[in-house]
């Protein structure tokens, strides 16, 4: 098992670095935080489908973002990663977990979303190609350079974070999400609207009837 995180270190030195001025101070930065790496290394390693042959966990690394796929079409939908749990290989999950290579039941993509809002990164995406499972993590974008589907993701995702940590999303929170200002909220509120209507989010029933007030979740809460 210490191959897993020499794999985790492996990966980490292959990835892009960015420049950026902390506190006056000019450093260096990974294309995206390790935890995301390892959790998402672990899931891939997990959730493989080992009755597959001829193919195996895959990492690649690209200029603007890191793909991690693993052999098998997921039991839980992509939607539901961040709430739902179903391992494949379920005693390889607790043996991962005993050792620390992973986190708690469930928990991993929860991790990864989280360190994506923390350091307002793009959302991740999760794919489902033929006989695979795709992660991708991006790298930093300022949020003028996302696009539509990048912003409507994000609000999903971030309004399922909030729904398993048993609060509710609000403009202001997904807003802060995004690291906008108040000036911004005219264009947090477009994004939920182009959710809701996407049928992905929908008000919350137990919240004030005042759009200023407002308080959203899952459409399968």
């Amino acid at each position: 098992m210490a191959g897993s995180s020499g794999l985790v270190q492996y990966v980490m030195g292959r990835l892009p670095q960015n420049e950026v001025i902390e506190d006056a101070i000019r450093k260096e930065v990974k294309l995206v935080p390790e935890v995301v790496i390892r959790e998402l290394l672990a899931n891939a390693l997990i959730h493989q489908d080992f009755e597959l042959t001829g193919t195996s966990p895959m990492v690649e690394v690209y200029a603007d973002r890191v793909e991690i796929s693993n052999p098998g079409e997921p039991i839980v939908p992509v939607d539901r990663f961040i709430d739902g749990y179903q391992s494949r290989n379920e005693r390889l999950a607790d043996l991962m977990r005993r050792f620390g290579i992973c986190e708690e039941k469930s928990s991993g993509i929860d991790r990864v979303i989280e360190a994506a809002e923390f350091l307002q990164l793009p959302a991740p995406d999760f794919l489902v190609e033929h006989q695979r499972t795709v992660a991708v993590i991006y790298g930093a974008k300022d949020f003028k350079l996302m696009d539509r589907s990048d912003r409507v993701r994000a609000c999903y995702q971030h309004c399922v974070l909030q729904w398993v940590l048993r609060r509710k999303m609000t403009n202001q929170t997904l807003r802060e999400r995004f690291g906008l200002s108040e000036r911004s909220g005219s264009r947090i509120s477009q994004i939920i609207s182009i959710a809701v209507e996407q049928g992905i989010i929908k008000n919350d029933p137990g919240a004030p009837d005042s759009r200023k007030y407002a308080r959203y979740i899952p459409a399968w809460a």
